[in-house]
């Protein structure tokens, strides 16, 4: 029973990781229907409110993704880098995911409201560009959702 409820977790942060990467394509895809002026690297155009509605909801479910896998995950406590060395394969693992997907975050969660500021209703209409932040911001979710179900399976498999 506990096997299939682990199952049941890891599809559900996967599915809303999924989510959270299509919405952050489909918002640079909105992005990119609005009119624009672009020289180098600056660029005049109207802001995208469906951009700036999905880029929010797919920042909203990273974030939503990490906390699930988090939670459910448990604390995997090393306070030492003898501890570390000295801790089971599986633990170690459990902790570079950890840290992983923290750093995945960070750098998907920022791509994703650099992309969703861009589009803000109270934005000039000119400035340095964001091209791209919103279906990098995506991408990355896809990646964070790989590494949270590692993490969830390497925590789950280094207390069992």
């Amino acid at each position: 029973m506990v096997k299939i409820g682990g199952f049941f977790v890891c599809l559900l942060i996967v599915a809303i990781d999924i989510v959270a990467g299509i919405l952050g394509i489909e918002a640079e895809l909105e992005q990119n229907k609005v009119k624009h002026l672009r020289l180098w690297i600056f660029e005049c155009r109207e802001p995208s409110h469906a951009a700036f509605k999905l880029g929010l909801a797919a920042a909203g479910l990273l974030v939503l993704a990490h906390v699930i896998a988090n939670l459910l995950g448990g604390c995997n406590c090393i306070c030492s880098q003898d501890e570390l060395q000295k801790a089971p394969p599986n633990k170690q693992l459990s902790v570079a995911c950890l840290v992983l997907t923290w750093i995945i975050l960070a750098v998907g969660l920022s791509m994703l409201v650099i992309g969703t500021w861009s589009n803000h209703k109270s934005r000039s209409s000119c400035g340095f560009t964001h091209h791209h932040f919103l279906s990098i911001g995506g991408i990355v979710c896809f990646v964070h959702g790989m590494f949270c179900v590692a993490y969830y399976i390497s925590v789950t498999a280094s207390t069992g």
